[in-house]
C-alpha cells in the first residue's frame, strides 16, 4: 500500500514538474518574441509644438525638418558668441556633441575661448541659406559672419559652414563642424 501512494505522490509531483517545464517555455517564447517586436520596432518621440508644425522623431532616422531645426540652432549658438558668455557657450555646444567626437571639439573650443577671454572681440552670424542630408547626416549653413570689436564692424563676409552629424537610437548629436571655401563665382555665371 506503500508503495501505491509513493508511486501516486511521484506521478503528482511528475505532471506539476512538466506543467511547469511547458509554462516556463511558453513564457520564455514570449519573452524573445516580446524583445523582438520592441529592439526591431521604430521608436518615436512627440516633440513640444515650439515649431511652425508638428514634429517627431523616429529611430528609423533623422527627418530633414529635424536636422534643419537642430542646425539652425547649432549654428546660431555656436557662431553667435561673445567674451562675457564664453564658458556658457562652451558647455553648450559639449552638451550638443556626440560623446566619442566630444574630446577633439573640446580641444578646439578651448583653443578658442582662450584666444578670445578678455577682448572685445565678438561675432554675430546671419543665416541666409541652408540645405541638410539627413541620409548623409550632414548640413550646411550659408550666411553672413560679421565680427565687432566693441560696438565697430570690423569685418562682414559671406561663408559656408558644414556640420556633421551622428544619429543613435533617438539623439542626433554634432560630431564635426568646418569652414567650407566660399563659392566659386565663376561656376554660378555659366
Amino acid at each position: 500500500m506503500l508503495v501505491q501512494i509513493s508511486h501516486e505522490r511521484s506521478q503528482a509531483l511528475l505532471r506539476q514538474r512538466n506543467l511547469f517545464a511547458l509554462s516556463s517555455a511558453g513564457l520564455a517564447i514570449a519573452l524573445v518574441v516580446a524583445g523582438g517586436l520592441a529592439a526591431t520596432r521604430n521608436r518615436e518621440v512627440v516633440l513640444v509644438p515650439t515649431t511652425r508644425a508638428a514634429l517627431t522623431i523616429s529611430s528609423a532616422g533623422v527627418s530633414a525638418q529635424y536636422m534643419e531645426f537642430v542646425t539652425r540652432d547649432a549654428a546660431l549658438m555656436l557662431l553667435n558668441r561673445s567674451p562675457e558668455g564664453l564658458d556658457y557657450w562652451m558647455e553648450q555646444i559639449l552638451e550638443l556633441a556626440d560623446p566619442a567626437e566630444s574630446g577633439k571639439l573640446k580641444a578646439d573650443l578651448v583653443r578658442i575661448v582662450e584666444e578670445q577671454r578678455g577682448s572685445d572681440v565678438t561675432q554675430a552670424f546671419v543665416i541666409k541659406e541652408m540645405k541638410v542630408d539627413p541620409s548623409g547626416l550632414t548640413s550646411e549653413v550659408k550666411g553672413t559672419l560679421k565680427t565687432f570689436v566693441g560696438a565697430t564692424v570690423i569685418a562682414s563676409d559671406e561663408r559656408r559652414f558644414r556640420f556633421s552629424w551622428t544619429y543613435q537610437g533617438l539623439r542626433l548629436a554634432l560630431a564635426g563642424f568646418a569652414q567650407l571655401p566660399p563659392d566659386d563665382k565663376t561656376k554660378e555665371t555659366k
